[in-house]
């Protein structure tokens, strides 16, 4: 098909391997109403090997815990739902008909709002690429679920942990729990932390990797979160304790006495796996009948406790090094229920002192009516 001149020379597009003269002919004009749209839509690619080719391109940009996830709902959800379909004609019933039959089915809800979700992530950047006119899924997304409310520790059972942590095992995990309780940082930032971005001197530390369980066997080193949660951290009296005794435990056991690697590992270096320290939390909680949690509640604890102390909810937005105040405020608002009633019985307090005092009056006018003092 000869489709335009490109600086003076003919410009062909050649398609073969068509089992008739009639699909040929359909694939022709498709290539031809694609020029003339600017969408060329492919007759010949399938949902399955446009989503494999998507993920492709997403690899670079992706952090491999989240690579991963992806890879697991194309795989295990996606392709086998609607793969054999060809790309040009999947459409918005497809996907509304699955998600009712998951659901049905039993699938969580989670689960089917971030397979719909993935679909639609995919299909945007197909039709960004000129390959749909439009998104078959883009309105067939199921509402986000509800997240569950976190469990927190009260500041009590917080200091009780880590009190009888300190008693009973004073390992390495009692300082590991120490500074998340004491800094808010996340799970992977904790087991990433490496000596060199310590800087006991100054009372501070650099939240530089994370530490990732991809398909809960290997680890991988990645950057945080966002890239607001590249950041310093303040260290307190007791954090810095913690990690004085770590220091001095790991210097001690090197050759030549020196501080470096992961401040928190196995003995060979290697970083601690993830589910081993939940497992590890879990047994120690449950040895001192405390409410079940998890190692984000952790964070989720010290967050609390600094809110339940007064501290600004900016300053706290800070600390958690969350990307904007809103994340804050949306983990967050339902701790402040007391802070909002003190916030508007304030205001009264400072109309009530800034109005004008009102004119007295006393009864007796001869028309009954009462007169001004």
């Amino acid at each position: 098909m000869d489709l335009a001149k490109d600086e003076g020379r003919r410009r062909v597009r050649r398609r073969g391997g068509f089992a008739s003269q009639a699909e040929a002919l359909r694939e022709m004009w498709a290539v031809l109403d694609g020029e003339l749209r600017g969408v060329y839509e492919s007759r010949r690619t399938t949902v399955a090997s446009y989503l494999r080719d998507w993920l492709v391109t997403r690899k670079t940009h992706l952090s491999p815990n989240t690579y991963a996830g992806y890879v697991a709902c194309v795989e295990r959800d996606l392709i086998p739902a609607f793969g054999h379909l060809r790309l040009l004609d999947l459409r918005p019933h497809h996907v509304d008909e699955w998600i009712a039959a998951q659901l049905e089915a039993g699938l969580g809800r989670v689960t089917a709002y971030k397979a719909a979700s993935t679909l639609r992530n995919a299909l945007n950047a197909a039709v960004r690429s000129w390959r749909l006119r439009y998104n078959p899924a883009k309105h067939s997304v199921p509402p986000k679920p509800r997240a569950e409310e976190r469990t927190c520790w009260s500041h009590e059972q917080a200091a009780m942990f880590l009190h009888r942590n300190a008693e009973q095992y004073a390992d390495q995990l009692t300082d590991l729990f120490e500074v998340i309780l004491g800094t808010g940082m996340r799970r992977g930032e904790v087991l990433a932390l490496h000596w060199e971005d310590v800087h006991l001197m100054d009372r501070q530390l650099f939240v530089r990797w994370t530490l990732a369980a991809v398909n809960n066997n290997g680890l991988a080193f990645g950057r945080p979160k966002t890239e607001a949660s590249r950041a310093w951290i303040s260290l307190s009296p007791r954090v810095m304790t913690a990690l004085h005794r770590q220091a001095a435990i790991q210097m001690a056991a090197h050759p030549d006495g020196l501080l470096e690697g992961l401040v928190f590992s196995r003995p060979s270096g290697a970083p601690l796996r993830p589910q081993w320290v939940l497992d590890q939390l879990r047994k120690r909680t449950a040895e001192l009948d405390l409410p079940k949690i998890g190692l984000h509640d952790l964070r989720h604890t010290a967050a609390s406790i600094m809110i339940a102390e007064g501290i600004p909810l900016a300053i706290v937005s800070k600390i958690l090094r969350h990307a904007t105040l809103a994340t804050t405020i949306n983990l967050y608002g339902h701790l402040f229920k007391d802070s909002a009633d003190q916030a508007v019985r304030a205001l009264a307090r400072a109309l009530d002192r800034a109005q004008p005092e009102r004119p007295r009056v006393r009864p007796g006018g001869d028309d009954g009516m009462p007169l001004a003092a």
